[in-house]
């Protein structure tokens, strides 16, 4: 008989890469993680790891276990939730995992909407930047995420997760009050004292794009290594022909507006997150843009539970709207 936890075990490690790694996530020690994955080797009789250097590869006949573990974990998961549901009803908790402007654009509206359309349901918040959220949905740390497409995304085909796209969002250029960019007739100013207007002072996008190639010579504020969004700025540039020379990194975006409004450089960032008011001025970039495409996530097994639909129906609504 194959134990149903030695499988969690083993799909841990392929996830994680190293016994540290996968007992970290599972909240076990390297050698109970060892003993376990020795244990499921017996049990199928059969070598699932070999190892190089410190790392463990998955054998082919590990892999075929795999394809099925995915399957016996995903349907115990819903049992657990039948059992769930049969003691209580529709009452319980999903907790949800989001980057920052995500929990202020839809999930806070989500929330107050679904207390009053799912009064039994209890959402818990998890702030995460778009690429740890998925980590943490298929670690079991959490019930949901809100997460960003970026080059380290999940296969489409990942039969471990069902997707839901919610929105996209194209970047804007972010520049300095003194860039040439910013010179007139691009800044309307006050015949009376000659400072910006108010619509200036708001961040709003003038009505220009900018080439991203006329930015290849500024210092850039970026995001920092790991970051989707640095992924698609520095994607971005390499079509440009350029590699930007970033001076300043920060993942928060008003952070990122204050640097630039400074006169510390320039930068990408997506629209909605454009913090309001700043001083920065705000251009568009010409068709096509760059774009940040957010998507909600839940683990297959748990796509059909009716806290987790009732959530995604309201999450899809707020997001029509953006």
């Amino acid at each position: 008989m194959i134990e149903v936890r030695r499988l969690r075990v083993l799909r841990a490690l392929a996830d994680h890469g190293t016994v540290t790694a996968a007992a970290e996530v599972l909240h076990l020690t390297p050698s109970a993680v060892s003993q376990q994955l020795a244990a499921l080797e017996s049990e199928v009789g059969q070598e699932l790891l070999e190892r190089r250097g410190r790392r463990v590869a998955i054998t082919s006949a590990g892999r075929l276990l795999l394809a099925h573990a995915d399957t016996i974990l995903a349907e115990v998961e819903r049992a657990e939730d039948a059992m769930r549901l049969h003691a209580n009803g529709v009452n319980g908790e999903v907790r949800i995992t989001a980057f920052a402007t995500a929990i202020t654009l839809l999930v806070a509206p989500a929330l107050t909407r679904l207390r009053e359309t799912t009064p039994g349901l209890s959402l818990v918040v998890r702030d995460a930047e778009g690429h740890q959220g998925i980590t943490q949905l298929l670690d079991g740390d959490a019930d949901l995420a809100i997460a960003v497409e970026h080059r380290g995304s999940p296969r489409p085909d990942d039969r471990r997760l069902a997707r839901i796209p919610l929105y996209a969002e194209p970047f804007v250029a972010v520049l300095p009050p003194t860039h040439p960019a910013a010179t007139p007739p691009d800044i309307p100013t006050s015949p009376a004292d000659g400072r910006a207007d108010s619509a200036f002072a708001a961040g709003r996008p003038a009505a220009a794009p900018i080439e991203l190639a006329a930015l290849a010579d500024d210092d850039w504020v970026m995001p920092t290594p790991g970051n989707p969004i640095r992924d698609v700025v520095m994607l971005a540039c390499e079509q440009f022909g350029f590699q930007p020379r970033i001076v300043h990194q920060s993942d928060d975006f008003r952070a990122i507006a204050a640097l630039v409004a400074a006169g510390a450089g320039v930068s990408l960032v997506p629209r909605l997150a454009v913090p309001a008011p700043t001083l920065a001025l705000i251009r568009p970039l010409p068709d096509p843009a760059p774009t940040r495409r957010v998507y909600a996530a839940v683990r297959a097994s748990r796509a059909d539970h009716p806290l987790i639909t009732a959530t995604l129906d309201v999450l899809t609504e707020v997001a029509e709207k953006l």
